[in-house]
């Protein structure tokens, strides 16, 4: 087997922007089966910067060379997520069917009877068999909402059933949905609604109240 192999210490990056943007890049989080399919046309590209960074490693050390090294790393991590951006959309058979997965397990999640534990992406990623940043990236690629963006979202609108169709208490529905304290399920139903759940419950009940 023959191929590129590019490492490199996270000193290199301390002093540069692209040392507080690699969170961002989630592929590095990915798990074997979830590679990058590259097109000749692509590969011919990241085989151009790939040189470009080996030229520059092995000849030029002066005082602008770590600046250029970093420089066309950034350059290769911006065509690594161009080229996965891609991938989700051109593969959108296989990307669709781990959508709707992921949305008729989240259904389940909270059709269980009895106090469910909060969803969290990895138990997510782990039940369909992908890493959660291949998860919450092709999410974003499709919906444009990330893995735990969705979660809040279908809590927060299980959070609006139980206040209109039952007399559960505010904590009680807190508990229901799996928060240990009630006052974060507040502080996020309120981020998410820009009411409380007892406003939300109020405001709705007034308003759908007899003329």
């Amino acid at each position: 087997m023959t191929g590129w192999a590019l490492v490199f210490h996270p000193d290199l990056l301390g002093k540069y922007p692209l040392g507080q943007k690699m969170s961002g890049y989630g592929f590095f989080s990915y798990q074997v089966h979830e590679a990058l399919h590259v097109s000749a046309q692509e590969e011919a590209l990241l085989e151009g910067v790939l040189g470009s960074l080996r030229h520059e490693y092995e000849h030029a050390l002066d005082a602008f060379s770590q600046d250029l090294l970093v420089a066309q790393l950034e350059v290769l991590l911006g065509y690594a997520n161009r080229f996965y951006h891609r991938q989700f959309l051109t593969r959108r058979g296989a990307e669709h069917d781990l959508l709707s997965r992921f949305e008729d397990r989240l259904t389940a999640h909270f059709a269980q009877a009895g106090n469910p534990a909060l969803p969290t992406v990895q138990q997510f990623a782990e039940a369909l068999h992908v890493s959660p940043a291949y998860l919450s990236d092709m999410l974003r690629a499709l919906t444009g909402q990330t893995a735990q963006q969705h979660l809040h979202h279908a809590l927060i609108e299980r959070a609006k059933q139980l206040l209109l169709s039952t007399s559960l208490t505010v904590s009680e529905a807190a508990f229901q949905l799996g928060f240990n304290y009630p006052h974060y399920f507040t502080r996020l139903f309120k981020s998410k609604t820009g009411l409380t759940p007892a406003a939300f419950r109020s405001s709705t009940t007034i308003s759908h109240g007899p003329a």
